[in-house]
């Protein structure tokens, strides 16, 4: 059963998280948002499919932190290359905390070697109903990289405190960027497909 005391400090981060720049571009989508596609933005966006095709432009963001929103309320948060958050997907990845840094910031050292990642995600219904709220799951994850086709593919093997999944990353060999993925982001959506586009 879950504790209550945590479920009412959840409530509160979250009433509050609305207040911020983050908060705002993650606001939570209606619960059939429209399946459109908006036409390529000039500058960097990124294509979302999975479980809708959209394109999603930065609304803000700091460094490799940025926020990404497209038609319909869907919202990303991303670290890098990394889906860290999500909001009108059907389930919401409200938290994603890596215990070291990430050794997906440069795909390059992956190749032929292995490399250990461990993270806690914290997820929410689309509704935000207490009870669909799951936190400091855990999830250990497995990194390898390999030439392939001309891109360097990073597969991530992950499992813990949920299904067992896998993520891949394809990443530019002369400079370690991913600029398409598929990642997992709740067990209740399927698995996103990204494409980044422009620079």
């Amino acid at each position: 059963m879950a504790n209550p005391a945590r479920l009412i400090a959840a409530l509160l981060l979250l009433s509050a998280c609305g207040q911020t720049p983050v908060g705002e571009g993650l606001r939570l989508a209606p619960a059939t948002p429209p399946q459109v596609v908006a036409p390529e933005p000039p500058g960097p966006s990124l294509l979302l499919e999975g479980p809708r095709r959209v394109v999603l432009v930065p609304v803000s963001g700091n460094g490799a932190r940025q926020v990404w929103r497209g038609p319909g309320h869907v919202a990303l948060a991303t670290d890098g290359a990394r889906v860290v958050g999500t909001a009108g997907l059907g389930q919401m990845v409200m938290a994603t905390r890596l215990d070291d840094p990430d050794p997906l910031e440069d795909a390059r050292a992956l190749v032929g070697r292995d490399a250990r990642a461990r993270r806690t995600i914290d997820l929410a219904g689309a509704d935000r109903d207490p009870a669909s709220m799951r936190f400091g799951l855990v999830v250990e994850c497995a990194l390898r990289g390999r030439a392939e086709a001309g891109w360097i593919l990073v597969e991530e093997r992950c499992a813990g405190d949920v299904a067992a999944f896998t993520n891949r990353f394809w990443a530019d060999p002369a400079t370690g960027i991913v600029w398409r993925s598929e990642q997992w982001a709740g067990d209740a959506v399927p698995m996103l497909r990204l494409q980044r586009r422009g620079t």
